[in-house]
């Protein structure tokens, strides 16, 4: 089973039509947005999200619902490693809703926000992955990613940005534009984070890699996973990296979670050698 690119958007050039003034002659209304069918399959008791293809999308073990099955997905939450209280986290692509539940339960007094364009994404993780219903902390909003970045409210609020953002063809991330990135920055608060899910056989990780660079200080990539997956971290402010305190704060993490933070230290450190 192929498990090389996660996570929901359609194609940018599918956003929007050209823009016409809605007073000019000839003017014409905004293409209505098209999705693939979201399928799922499953094996050895993991539920798989598709687009139509064998492509994964996101993947839910039956057993721990709230447990991050793939391991991309837990390095996206490298950010623990710098910010163990965040006052809001924000996911961009909802997937299986892997990281919103987990952010949401791990964290008990964080603002979890989840951005998803596709409601049939947003209906099948109520149905079929548990995820849990809006309340005070948690919003899961159906709208473009690229008008949440880019509104000026979301601006300096948000203490981790992880984003998800693949279509049905897996080509590489839907929106990836130097512009794109300087508006995830500008939604980061003072010594925000963002991580972002890449495809490292793919020309769109050099293009990510180069707009990311233009809009962050300090850019950051863990080695390949499932057979083309690259997470990089994105810092807001180049942090000092003292590896030791980082491997103490990792042991801690996987004490309380399990997840295998040493090794996301393991790859920072490599990474910045390079």
């Amino acid at each position: 089973m192929l498990i090389k690119r996660k996570s929901i958007e359609k194609e940018e050039s599918q956003r929007t039509g050209p823009r016409v003034s809605s007073s000019g002659a000839g003017a014409k209304p905004a293409r209505k947005a098209k999705f693939a069918p979201v399928t799922l399959s499953e094996q050895k008791g993991v539920r798989f999200l598709h687009f139509g293809t064998e492509w994964v999308q996101g993947a839910m073990r039956l057993r721990k619902p709230d447990w991050i099955e793939l391991e991309y997905a837990q390095q996206m939450m490298m950010w623990m490693l710098f910010n163990d209280q965040p006052r809001h986290v924000v996911q961009l692509g909802l997937g299986t809703g892997a990281l919103t539940k987990y952010c949401y339960r791990q964290f008990s007094d964080t603002r979890v926000t989840a951005i998803e364009l596709n409601p049939s994404v947003i209906a099948v993780c109520e149905s079929m992955f548990k995820l849990p219903g809006n309340d005070d902390r948690l919003n899961v909003m159906e709208m473009d990613a690229l008008d949440f970045v880019g509104d000026s409210d979301n601006h300096d609020s948000i203490d981790a940005l992880q984003v998800d953002l693949y279509d049905a063809t897996a080509r590489g991330p839907v929106l990836d534009t130097p512009e794109f990135y300087q508006d995830c920055a500008a939604c980061l608060a003072p010594g925000g984070m963002m991580t972002v899910n890449l495809f490292g056989d793919h020309p769109s990780y050099a293009k990510n890699l180069k707009a990311m660079r233009f809009a962050f200080d300090q850019v950051l990539c863990l080695p390949e996973v499932h057979e083309g997956n690259i997470v990089a971290i994105a810092f807001k402010t180049r942090p000092e990296l003292d590896f030791a305190a980082l491997y103490a704060r990792a042991a801690q993490i996987t004490a309380a979670t399990k997840l295998p933070a040493k090794s996301w230290v393991n790859g920072l450190k490599s990474a910045q050698l390079l």
